[in-house]
Formats: structure tokens, C-alpha cells, sequence
């Protein structure tokens, strides 16, 4: 084999005689990739901002799929419990008192979770929640039973 025509990507670089802008366009049009040729050195300061945007980056992203992702809000009003015969006895105009008096916070719940507490108030003719506490992240009991 003659060694003036390499065939390896490292061959060109040994194959003498070639200058760099020469030797890149004959490797880009014969497809071909050599090591990547060393850049500036970065600070550690400098490799941790780099990296802390390309982590960000890859977050957004993340977050950007999920903000399609449809979730259940409930607000609850009131319980109160029943017996079998109080519920058959509902009739149209039937009044059911609540455990909690007129004026008090309703409970925000999202996906069965409790997010907020809130007022009830009216918006054209129909009912609406002014958030007014958002309650701190609960734990899930697998990670209550890790920490």
C-alpha cells in the first residue's frame, strides 16, 4: 500500500506535507472525522457555567413536555358523613350541613393532592376559587421513609 493516500482519518495528519486548512477540507469532503483538535482550556468556573446552562437547557425541556399533561383540580367545600338511610331520605330542596362554617377556606386539591387553600367568590354568574395560602410540598411516603 502506498503511503501517500491514507486510509485511516489519523493517516492524514502523519502523511506530511499537508497544512491544517488543506488536510479539513479533504477530510470533510471524504467524510471522514479525526480526534477533535483541542480548544482554549476552559477555568473550572468557566466548565461549571457551561455546564449548569446545558443542565438547564435539558430541564426546560423537560418541563416544556409536561406542561400539556392535563391534571384534576378539585375544591372541596365541606364533608360530613352519612348514614345509609340519612342518604335515601335526599329529597330535592334537602339540606346537607358542611364541617366547616360559612366564610372558611376551601381546600385546593390537584390530582387528589393539596396544593392551596382559598375564598370562594363569583365570577359572571359562576363560582371561583381566589387562592390564598399555597401549602408547602408534603412528602411522599416513599421519600419519608428514605429520609
Amino acid at each position: 500500500m502506498d503511503d501517500n493516500f491514507p486510509n485511516f482519518p489519523g493517516e492524514l495528519e502523519s502523511s506530511g506535507g499537508m497544512d491544517d486548512d488543506l488536510q479539513s477540507r479533504v477530510e470533510a469532503a471524504l467524510g471522514l472525522t479525526t480526534a477533535a483538535k483541542p480548544g482554549p482550556t476552559l477555568t473550572p468556573a468557566k466548565r461549571a457555567e457551561q455546564e449548569m446552562a446545558q443542565q438547564a437547557e435539558l430541564l426546560k425541556a423537560s418541563i416544556d413536555m409536561l406542561l400539556d399533561v392535563t391534571l384534576q383540580l378539585t375544591v372541596e367545600l365541606g364533608r360530613t358523613n352519612m348514614t345509609v338511610s340519612q342518604v335515601i331520605d335526599l329529597q330535592k330542596g334537602s339540606v346537607i350541613e358542611l364541617n366547616r362554617v360559612a366564610g372558611e377556606a376551601v381546600d385546593v386539591f390537584v390530582n387528589d393532592r393539596m396544593l392551596a387553600r382559598g375564598e370562594v367568590v363569583v365570577v359572571d354568574d359562576k363560582f371561583g376559587v381566589r387562592i390564598t395560602e399555597l401549602l408547602p410540598p408534603i412528602p411522599k411516603r416513599d421519600e419519608v421513609k428514605r429520609g
